[in-house]
């Protein structure tokens, strides 16, 4: 690997979200030096503070090759914002995205930055297009979801992609930039969060690339992520007029009420309960599960951890017990006052709750760091 910088400032940035792909680094840095031989680049790496030390082993080989570079976030999570930040980091005119965990065919790199300058708005890796192939990498469990995913999202383009699900793509900076405002960057699609903020139809290069299998690392890919993704297609087709999180922290809610009828019937029905004393213990149990699962889907990129996590509990309980008084304390004006029948306004009370809760829990509960 050479000493020196090269002589010509980078023609193309790569950008490289990573968490724990400490083992990936040095073969993906080696396949880049081969396949952009001729091509002045460099490649940021965006770390998510990884635990197994993937930004000492960037920073490693950064030492000897200023090509290279460690973008590390703390606080911050998510592939989709890691892109944007690598893309507002760099000066090269063209960018491109690529996962850190060596499944994208790098060889294709220099088809995809002629694409584009031969005229192409974006040049995506497409695994759905002939030549390509998807099965390769994936469970059949992830090929199918990621299918399901990919005609879901062709159906909202504008733009006809065989690919849209790829985490693999480039495109010039300058687009990217005008576009950076308005991208929703929650989740892993950011290549969808593109073509469906663009708003109009992109000339699209699709170069087939075969989905390796994994090596070293776990998948990333969960039900969180698959949350997320519905999420993204919900804010572009209202327009962002629904904040995305807001939208998850009410269907969180909605699945609590169901933890509730369920907790309500076993401490009364099962163990004999008073309503009491059992509509007590239903409401924590729908608070707890309310809790850990918007920890760990709503607000996956602040999730709170250690004593940060009780600590969170114990705030959330006060939040939604204020909430609660509230629900009851309006809907019982409306019906007493003879504004509303009960049953609209228990569901004015609710949706008061729902808007109480998700402000403060976003203030207090999983504050910004």
């Amino acid at each position: 690997m050479p000493d020196a910088a090269p002589a010509l400032p980078a023609r193309l940035a790569v950008i490289i979200p990573v968490f724990n792909e400490a083992a990936n680094v040095a073969p993906l840095v080696a396949r880049l030096e081969a396949t952009l031989a001729g091509i002045p680049w460099e490649a940021v790496f965006v770390d998510d503070d990884s635990p197994d030390g993937t930004a000492a082993e960037i920073r490693r080989i950064a030492a000897r090759d200023p090509r290279i570079r460690c973008l590390r976030r703390v606080g911050r999570r998510g592939l989709a914002s890691a892109c944007i930040e690598g893309f507002l980091s760099v000066a090269a005119p063209f960018v491109a995205v690529m996962d850190g965990d060596l499944q994208h065919d790098e060889a294709i790199l220099p088809a995809m930055l002629a694409a584009v300058q031969d005229g192409a708005d974006i040049a995506i890796g497409s695994r759905h297009v002939e030549g390509g192939s998807a099965a390769s990498g994936f469970s059949a469990a992830r090929f199918a979801l990621s299918d399901a995913g990919a005609r879901l999202a062709r159906a909202m383009l504008p733009t006809p992609v065989a690919d849209p699900m790829s985490g693999f793509f480039l495109l010039k900076r300058d687009m990217v930039e005008a576009l950076a405002p308005r991208l929703t960057g929650r989740g892993f699609k950011i290549l969808l969060d593109i073509l469906l903020t663009a708003g109009r139809p992109l000339r699209v290069a699709e170069i087939p690339y075969g989905f390796r299998a994994r090596e070293h690392g776990a998948s990333k890919l969960d039900a969180t992520v698959l949350l997320e993704f519905g999420g993204l297609l919900l804010d572009k087709a209202s327009g962002g007029a629904v904040p995305l999180r807001f939208v998850a922290f009410a269907a969180v809610g909605g699945l609590g009420v169901v933890v509730h009828m369920l907790a309500l019937g076993l401490l009364g029905g099962l163990l004999g309960l008073g309503f009491g004393a059992a509509q007590w213990g239903a409401t924590f149990a729908a608070m707890t599960a309310n809790f850990w699962l918007n920890n760990r889907i709503t607000y996956r990129d602040a999730r709170l951890s250690g004593a940060a996590l009780w600590r969170g509990l114990v705030l959330f309980y006060l939040v939604c017990g204020i909430g609660a008084a509230a629900n009851v304390g309006i809907a019982t004006l409306l019906v007493e006052d003879g504004v509303l029948a009960w049953g609209l306004a228990g569901a004015a009370g609710a949706l008061l709750t729902v808007v109480w809760n998700y402000a403060v829990s976003s203030t207090l509960v999983w504050r910004a760091r």
